[in-house]
């Protein structure tokens, strides 16, 4: 047989080449003009569409979503998806997500939340419903019942997170959908205890006329007893309960009996790792005191003037004694800002200006490895300079402060001219930037109601999203080798 017999013949091959152009053409057309049919996935439609915009493609422990666009008209409010926080990416602003309905049925967190008597929440606030009431209503938030100002106001953490699941199932408040709350204790993936231990101990724990113990003192048995007896409690032994404890001083009676549950607390510095620890709980910011600097009006570096500011109390006791030493070495500086201060006498007002015209904010060590300062210095936007080599942060887990902080160990702080010598060296350059980055985070220290999209109740939430999956993570592998019955072999 010939070679020439195995060649197709000319007029078949181009046959053949215009057939597969045409089909290519055909098949591409398809495609760009019924998209919204197409044989590709849509998630993979909706990735590349994400990557395209300003939305954003942010994984979740449940699954993954997309949050979806605002819709222009205000009748067809688009549901909100959930999302964990990402310091890395852009997402949709604040307020286009402020007025999306949450689609509850995406929630990050399901929470099963304790009715107990108001004595333990609101009832602390002289609040005082009807009969067989329990909870305040909370579809407008200038009805809700106030937290007490002042130094109150820093560890108020619990009344955040309380009235956020609360709002949580009411159609016309506007929030992230976070966490929900759910009446089955067996549908939800956490039980909260609503007890305002910060505000019990800040007004209730000395013992006033014929009582033999303080009321803080007598709620915090009585809560103890509550808890012991419930089903939930037995079920994981409280593992899966959290427990507000911000105040350093409170749940001070009944911690030991309630350490294996998820505490939320402002630091670790008085409590016995057995007890509490950054494995099994959350650190959460203090509720700032200083007003919010709005973004287009904050200083320059040229506009502050003042290179170091410092208010407080100076004289702690001794784990607060770096900061005697540092003041005796920054006193007589002219562009330190060095000095006693309470929130007496316009003690805030002061504080707030102060900080708002100084380039970098000391945050010292005092009885405890943490204060509000920081949190003051962060929504002031004034660098801050932390001396605390205890000190535990919030949300570190998906925010770099060295970002937007310096760190200084103890030891070298009190090395004469060490400190200013290090201020000084920060060029101008550097400094914007480390002020740029603390206007992105800012909005992350804030606690408002209704919450907002990734304010502090949000990544408060979801670092104990974190915690569950943990949990569950280790609950998981030891039932890898449960104990079987084996009585069927004998």
């Amino acid at each position: 047989m010939s070679d020439n017999n195995l060649v197709p013949p000319r007029f078949f091959m181009f046959c053949f080449m215009i057939i597969a152009m045409f089909l290519l053409v055909l098949y591409s057309s398809f495609l760009l003009h019924f998209s919204s049919h197409s044989f590709i996935p849509r998630s993979v439609l909706d990735l590349v569409l994400a990557n395209n915009t300003s939305l954003d493609f942010k994984p979740s422990f449940k699954r993954e979503h997309i949050t979806p666009p605002l819709h222009s008209q205000v009748s067809k409010v688009q549901p909100q998806r959930c999302q964990l926080f990402n310091s890395s990416q852009k997402s949709t602003s604040p307020k286009q997500l402020r007025k999306m309905a949450c689609d509850t049925t995406l929630a990050l967190l399901r929470v099963f939340m304790y009715d107990l008597p108001p004595e333990f929440h609101f009832g602390l606030l002289d609040w005082k419903g009807s009969a067989n009431q329990t909870w305040p209503i909370v579809n407008n938030p200038k009805h809700v019942p106030p937290y007490p100002g002042g130094l109150n106001l820093q560890h108020s953490v619990e009344y955040w997170l309380t009235l956020d699941l609360l709002s949580s199932n009411i159609a016309n408040v506007f929030r992230p959908c976070s966490a929900i709350r759910v009446q089955n204790a067996s549908q939800a993936d956490v039980v909260f205890v609503p007890f305002f231990s910060s505000l019990s101990y800040n007004q209730h724990s000395k013992i006033h006329g014929k009582e033999k113990v303080s009321v803080n003192k007598m709620l915090q048995g009585r809560l103890v007893q509550f808890l012991m007896e419930r089903e939930e409690w037995k079920r994981s032994g409280g593992t899966d309960h959290v427990i507000v404890a911000h105040h350093p001083n409170s749940m001070v009676h009944a911690r030991r009996k309630l350490g294996s549950s998820i505490f939320v607390l402002a630091d670790f510095g008085r409590y016995h790792s057995k007890i509490a620890n950054i494995q099994k709980d959350i650190i959460a910011p203090y509720r700032h005191l200083v007003n919010t600097i709005p973004r287009a009006e904050s200083a320059s570096y040229k506009e502050r003037s003042t290179l170091l500011y410092f208010q407080g109390a100076i004289y702690r006791k001794s784990g607060g004694a770096v900061r005697r030493e540092i003041y005796h070495l920054l006193k007589d500086e002219k562009d330190v800002h060095f000095t006693f201060g309470s929130i007496r006498r316009n003690g805030i007002k002061q504080a707030s200006q102060g900080m708002a015209l100084s380039k970098f904010c000391l945050n010292i060590a005092g009885d405890t490895p943490s204060s509000n300062r920081l949190f003051d210095a962060i929504v002031s936007h004034c660098v801050p300079v932390i001396i605390s080599d205890e000190i535990e942060l919030p949300f570190e887990d998906v925010l770099d402060y060295s970002e937007f902080s310096l760190f200084v160990r103890a030891s070298d702080a009190v090395r004469k001219g060490y400190l200013l010598n290090l201020l000084r060296s920060i060029k101008p350059e550097k400094w914007t930037k480390m002020c740029e980055r603390l206007k992105d985070i800012t909005q992350h220290f804030e606690y408002q109601y209704p919450s907002q999209p990734r304010d502090a109740v949000n990544m408060i939430w979801e670092q104990v999203a974190h915690k569950i999956s943990s949990l569950q993570l280790n609950l998981h592998r030891k039932n890898r080798y449960h104990t079987r019955d084996l009585s069927f072999l004998l």
